[in-house]
């Protein structure tokens, strides 16, 4: 195993398990508007709104194809840094309330400007299927230890 001294670096892909869950949840999200007994003014309104979210919600968190969207992340000497296609590497500071289990990571980051983190939680879902299994496996033991301290 490695040390936690070491330099560790990891980019992951957009995900495939994500994206059909994300399909299921909208597709659910339909149905539930279509079944309720609400004016159809009510029903079109929450399916724009579901459409919006869809098109918010793809590139930057599922798709990764935003500039924006965090790829990549790599913890060294310099401390915790994402990466995203329109800012580069940036320092960030891992939040406590992130979520390590074994098949996904909910990274919560905030953006560090100086000394000071950024008010506003970022979120990042890495699904197992997003990065090669050994290299998820070492997320999680790298925020697991992150989270201690």
């Amino acid at each position: 195993m490695s040390s936690p001294s070491e330099s560790f670096e990891c980019r992951w892909q957009a995900s495939r398990g994500l994206l059909a869950a994300y399909g299921l949840t909208q597709a659910l999200a339909w149905l539930a508007l279509w079944l309720l007994a609400i004016p159809s003014w009510g029903s079109l309104g929450g399916l724009l709104l579901c459409l919006v979210h869809a098109a918010c919600v793809l590139p930057r968190a599922i798709l990764l194809s935003h500039p924006r969207a965090f790829k990549a992340l790599r913890h060294g000497r310099e401390g915790w840094q994402v990466w995203s296609g329109q800012g580069g590497w940036q320092a960030v500071e891992v939040a406590p309330d992130s979520l390590v289990l074994p098949l996904m990571v909910v990274l919560r980051v905030h953006l560090l400007h100086g000394e000071r983190p950024d008010w506003r939680t970022r979120s990042v879902c890495i699904a197992r299927d997003a990065l090669a299994p050994d290299v998820h496996r070492r997320l999680r033991v790298r925020l697991r230890f992150a989270r201690r301290g």
